[in-house]
């Protein structure tokens, strides 16, 4: 009994299968939850996560700084003043205001 030319079919079913799985997996290695593109969302993502909490860490210090001055142990009344101006609406009685 001689042998075809061409290749058995069983061969070419097993080609195509191991193909398709691996086109499966470079898809999801490019592509899916832990692929390269979602590595790269999450690496900006971060980035972006980092900037805003520098922004906040110095809003905070702001805060701090000016909490600190309107404390029972150290009080600068010229942010008093300004607080009390802003807040309650409060003037000298030198001072005209106009609206």
């Amino acid at each position: 009994m001689t042998r075809s030319t061409h290749p058995d079919f069983g061969a070419l079913i097993f080609f195509a299968a191991a193909f398709l799985v691996g086109a499966y997996f470079t898809f999801a290695a490019v592509q899916g939850d832990y692929g390269l593109f979602r590595r790269v969302e999450i690496a900006a993502e971060a980035s972006a996560l980092r900037a805003d909490l520098g922004k906040l860490e110095s809003e905070i210090a702001r805060i701090e700084n000016l909490t600190h001055r309107l404390s029972d142990d150290y009080l600068d009344l010229d942010l008093l003043d300004q607080q009390a101006r802003s807040v309650l609406g409060l003037l000298r009685p030198d001072e005209i205001v106009i609206r």
